[in-house]
């Protein structure tokens, strides 16, 4: 296939064109506007092969999208391109609203269009494959799944624009016909993930020896899923996925944050013995909790199981170990990553 890639220099976007270019041979057209956390270090390993083409666009831009669709001409589209980060919405929802919205709009009318002018192969054989997020659920008590028929009730800014925009990528199938498959993933982990994450930060604060802020008692639960099985996951529903159909995907991995923290504290104090911060979880610290801070996500992923034949390979512990060593062995990329964008600093203060 020849798949156009959205937000493909950032953490999940970049894993997925590292899983298609070294594992399959599909053409993969990576459309990414490079904001704080794009990152084409992510891709060095790829940059060189044929099967691979960047273009720094901006989704917003319409001319620019249409003309991406007619130039290249894809068998499918991987949307991953949005703004992520919940303490950043609380501070500036503008970006989300204008990234995860109008240009989730921009690029299904550009898809559309396209569509509209194949031949009828071509149109059957087309994928809008738009990949989200559990967030647009809500919040679990102490009990219970998401299903993929569980009504929407985001609570963050960032939540409430990808609801909007899976509403928008179903509206264009039901009212136009196009294409369409929708992923709602857990929260992901990995290599190459920006530092401003749970994972990534307390991995970092850890070694410098700074604080390691865990917001309210750190009994917020999430399910974990490792960056790599995610884009295992990815394949199989742009290639394999029924058309107008929604796959939860988890990694059958619930952990408080605080169980979260203190594994990565055990791993740093294993994998750095002779660190000068040692025992690292004397560096965990309670902070105020977040605004609107959902209490529990946990996704019940036996649909892409049953359908698509999908399992996660990681289990959290050789997941976050895989993780915690990446990092250390990678200094110059979170270096190169962070190039004085981001030092650390707690975001998500405006509502508090």
């Amino acid at each position: 296939m020849k798949i156009l890639v959205t937000g493909g220099a950032g953490f999940i976007g970049s894993a997925v064109i590292r899983h298609l270019i070294e594992n399959t041979d599909d053409c993969v057209i990576n459309v990414d506007k490079l904001t704080y956390a794009g990152n084409l270090d992510s891709l060095s390993m790829v940059a060189d092969n044929p099967r691979y083409q960047f273009c720094q666009v901006d989704i917003c831009d319409a001319p620019a999208v249409a003309r991406l669709f007619e130039k290249y001409e894809p068998d499918a589209v991987m949307h991953l391109a949005a703004e992520s980060h919940v303490d950043r919405s609380i501070d500036g929802p503008a970006d989300f609203i204008q990234t995860n919205i109008v240009g989730t709009y921009v690029l299904l009318e550009a898809a559309r269009k396209y569509w509209q002018t194949l031949s009828p192969a071509a149109k059957d054989k087309f994928r809008f494959h738009h990949i989200s997020t559990d967030e647009v659920y809500g919040s679990l008590d102490d009990t219970g799944l998401f299903l993929e028929t569980t009504p929407y009730d985001p609570s963050s800014p960032y939540s409430a624009s990808k609801a909007s925009s899976d509403h928008l990528v179903r509206a264009w199938h039901r009212t136009f016909g196009l294409p369409t498959v929708v992923t709602n993933c857990s929260n992901n982990y990995g290599p190459f993930q920006f530092p401003e994450k749970l994972v990534p930060l307390m991995i970092l604060n850890g070694l410098a020896g700074k604080p390691l802020p865990i917001y309210g008692k750190g009994d917020n639960v999430r399910d974990w899923l490792f960056v790599d099985d995610h884009a295992r996951a990815l394949e199989c529903v742009v290639k394999r996925g029924l058309v107008g159909e929604t796959y939860n995907i988890g990694g059958f991995n619930e952990k408080q944050n605080i169980e979260v923290v203190k594994t990565i504290c055990a791993l740093l104090d294993e994998l750095v013995p002779h660190s000068f911060f040692a025992p690292h979880a004397s560096l965990m610290t309670y902070v105020k909790d977040r605004p609107g801070h959902d209490h529990r996500y946990a996704i019940d992923a036996s649909k892409i199981e049953r359908e698509l034949g999908w399992r996660p390979a990681e289990t959290f512990e050789t997941g976050l170990r895989k993780t915690v060593q990446w990092y250390l062995d990678n200094s110059q990329w979170v270096r190169r990553a962070l190039a004085g964008r981001y030092t650390g600093e707690r975001l998500g203060l405006k509502a508090a």
